[in-house]
């Protein structure tokens, strides 16, 4: 198991709404649980419990609502100004 780097957050830390900076990935830190950005629902708590995952890892960072997506928004997009047509 490589999880070197890898933060570890047990399963009953977990709760609805949480978002990631990067991808949760269960104990083995090779499967992915969650996909970066993405909120926990409650079946994926329901499922933490019943699997009996005891942590999950990521290299990421809690973020809250308010954060900006690291990779910038559709807010962040310029206008385009002409579509050129292809020949």
């Amino acid at each position: 198991m490589e999880t070197q780097g890898f933060k570890k957050i047990a399963g009953g830390d977990l709760q609805t709404g949480m978002r990631f900076s990067a991808p949760l990935f269960f104990e083995d830190g090779r499967n992915m649980f969650l996909a970066e950005g993405k909120s926990l629902k409650p079946y994926h708590l329901a499922a933490v419990a019943r699997w009996n995952v005891p942590f999950v890892v990521t290299y990421g960072k809690l973020i809250s609502d308010t954060d900006k997506p690291e990779n910038g928004g559709i807010e962040d997009l310029e206008p385009l100004d002409e579509l050129e047509e292809l020949q």
